[in-house]
């Protein structure tokens, strides 16, 4: 592939990045040949996280969940906020927040516009694009008819909303991020210090560990569209990519960190601990 003659050749750097992440994803064998996995994928007119999301949802038995969810990020500016209603555009998306993320906020939206015959005064009352529900509604139908063109089960995940967002990791775990405790968060992979966007239901809560689907960059690096995740996933969902660590092996980052007692021969050797000291 590094040898292809392209019109316009992308930087090597970029070719083998976007090889890798195929890679990681499953899509790609050790020979660098498409998998089962991957040839689904490429039936899908979507970038390749986003297919594996949706494919993986069917093991998951949340494909229901997330055909919705892939329309809605496909669909984007759901929420429109005016300036003079600010108030009263956050009252009513606060109606529509799920406490674990972007990706489950963005589903409740959909299903509560379906519960109300996909009106467009409902979506003017609550602050809604009715044009972008609209196009999600046409993803939806597309992406529906390619599931059963390749016979991919549509199954709901019901109450437990775990599975959806399991199934959101399993395509975007390289946008993993841990909290970080002087500013933001760092991401997992690079290390790059990244914000919640302020619109996220998320912004206030600030959990351990989340994933987002896009970066934006304004004043600060923002992530958009983010998700509670448990940390354990990251290994069960992406093996290729993350390993348990050793818990009897302390990282060189951890060991500069570690605190030295100072030393005085003249004392016991656990003097220093301020248990042992009396009074």
């Amino acid at each position: 592939l590094l040898a292809f003659f392209f019109m316009a050749p992308p930087p090597p750097a970029t070719l083998i990045t976007a090889l890798e992440s195929l890679y990681t994803l499953g899509a790609l064998d050790d020979e660098g040949l498409l998998t089962r996995l991957g040839r689904k994928m490429a039936e899908f007119p979507l970038e390749p996280p986003m297919s594996k999301m949706l494919i993986a949802s069917v093991d998951l038995k949340c494909s229901e969940e997330i055909i919705t969810i892939v329309a809605m990020l496909s669909a984007q500016n759901i929420f429109y906020r005016p300036r003079d209603k600010q108030a009263q555009a956050d009252q009513k998306k606060n109606k529509f927040t799920v406490a674990e993320g972007d990706h489950l906020t963005l589903l409740n939206v959909y299903e509560s516009w379906k519960y109300n015959k996909f009106s467009s005064p409902w979506c003017f009352e609550n602050f809604l694009q009715a044009r972008s529900l609209k196009r999600a509604q046409d993803v939806r139908k597309q992406l529906l008819t390619i599931m059963d063109r390749y016979k991919l089960d549509l199954v709901s995940a019901g109450a437990n909303l775990a599975r959806v967002r399991r199934a959101v990791c399993s395509g975007f775990f390289y946008h993993a991020a841990k909290k970080d405790p002087t500013e933001g968060y760092k991401t997992l992979v690079e290390s790059q210090v990244v914000y919640v966007h302020p619109s996220s239901v998320l912004h206030q809560r600030q959990p351990e560990f989340l994933l987002y689907h896009e970066l934006v960059l304004t004043t600060k690096e923002y992530m958009r569209e983010v998700t509670l995740i448990e940390p354990k996933w990251l290994v069960e969902l992406a093996p290729r990519f993350f390993r348990q660590a050793d818990p009897h092996k302390i990282s060189k980052a951890k060991r500069a960190e570690r605190i030295e007692p100072l030393f005085n021969r003249f004392e016991e050797q656990d003097a220093w601990r301020l248990s042992k000291r009396k009074g």
